[in-house]
Formats: structure tokens, sequence, C-alpha cells
């Protein structure tokens, strides 16, 4: 994927207090796909800042709730990274190697990856600003692999939800998603802080309210974008479960 291949850099900058000191480290990629077979791979953590920083890393589960996509995450020892801790010197990489135990069946597994900015000794007077960043990493199975997102409509309790289902075995992104009616209006969800559907996950994006005037029809146009790429379908609303 072509963010995979971006460079994360995260910035923070308190202004609190008599002095901030803010840090900036960038991770490479920015997400990590394991193509079958493949158990080990690398990140490169950058301290872009003018100060040694430290860092941890850490591996942990990922899965999804059902509804709204937040995130679970479960500490687990099926991936290795080394080293765990690190000290970076300003204007310094740290290669971080990742090493699977364990290939994944029949489904992609899917993991997160936190890289902990370590604060550094209390100073009087100072403010420093710590970091967190998340990287997912996907690894993909050895058989025949896809997403398949399967989408409907409901009402519920006055609101108007787009679900959607991955059937497949594989995770997919949804971005930019709008829906038009017959009438030419444009509906479009509330925001999401997460784009990505996990194999075996239902997603519901509640649509932004509207005016009182009922829609024409019992169909409305999807369009949004998907990592296959652009989504053209019709969605029918369906009895809430």
């Amino acid at each position: 994927m072509a963010a995979a291949k971006a460079v994360a850099t995260v910035l923070l900058v308190l202004l609190a207090g008599p002095a901030a000191i803010g840090q900036a480290l960038s991770v490479l990629p920015v997400n990590v796909l394991l193509s079958p077979g493949q158990k080990a791979t690398s990140l490169t953590v950058t301290n872009k800042g003018e100060r040694e920083t430290a860092i941890q890393i850490r591996a942990f589960a990922w899965s999804q709730k059902d509804g709204d996509g937040d995130f679970q995450l479960t500490a687990t020892n099926l991936v290795v990274l080394s080293p765990p801790i690190a000290r970076i010197a300003p204007g310094a990489s740290q290669v971080v190697r990742l090493i699977l135990r364990q290939l994944p069946e029949g489904r992609e597994a899917t993991y997160r990856i936190l890289i902990d900015q370590i604060p550094p000794p209390a100073e009087a007077g100072v403010v420093h600003v710590v970091l967190r960043m998340s990287i997912p990493v996907f690894a993909m199975p050895a058989i025949r692999s896809f997403a398949d997102v399967q989408f409907h409509l409901e009402r519920k309790d006055g609101q108007i939800y787009l679900v959607g289902f991955n059937a497949g075995n594989l995770h997919e992104s949804i971005r930019d998603i709008v829906l038009t009616a017959s009438d030419g209006r444009k509906l479009k969800p509330e925001s999401s802080a997460s784009p990505y559907i996990l194999s075996g996950v239902t997603r519901r994006w509640r649509i932004a309210a509207q005016d009182s005037q009922p829609l024409p029809s019992e169909t409305l146009q999807l369009t949004a974008h998907a990592n296959a790429g652009a989504i053209e379908e019709q969605v029918r609303f369906v009895q809430a479960q």
C-alpha cells in the first residue's frame, strides 16, 4: 500500500507552563504488511528532535468490537520485538526487528506495535511532552485471501446507519463514504476515528443528521474508497437486528 511507504512524523509541543520541550519522532513504514509465509521485518524509528530520547516498543494482538470499530489491544507473545527499549541520539535512527512466532492460519493476523517515548527526568519549570505511535501490522495467511465487505442500511431509534460486514479473511479500509439519494441529496457518516474493518467484523457508521424530509426510496447509492479501489454500489435498508 502507498501509505506503507510514507514516513509518519509525530510532533507535539505543549504550550503550557514556563517552558515546554516538544519531541519529534518518525517511523517507517507507517503500517506493516507481512506476505504469506513471511515471519520477519523491521521498523526504523528516527529521532528528529534536539535531545536524546528513549523509547519502549511493545506488541499487542489487535481486534475490533462489532459496531464503532474501536480497537481492542491484548498483550501477546506471538510477536518478538528487538530491542524492546532503546535510546536514540538526536538525528539518529533505531532499527527495530519484528519476528512472528507463529504464522496465521485461515485468516489474516492483526497486531499493533506501540512505540512510547520514555519521559526524561523532571526539570524544574520544564514540561516534557511524550509521544505514542501505534503501528498496525497485518500478517497474511498462506491461503487465497481477500476482503469482502457487504453493505446495507438500517434505521434504528430515528437514526440511519450504514452497516458493513467483512466476510473475507483480510482487513479492508473504507474512506470517503458518501450516500446519494435518488433526489440528489448526499448523506455522509459522522466522523470515524478508524477506517479499518478487520476480518469477521461488522462496522456501523451513523449517518449525519439530515432534515426531516423523508428519503424518496429505500435504496441509496454508496460511493467510497477502499484498498482494492473505488466502491460504487446500491445499498438497501433492511430490518435492524
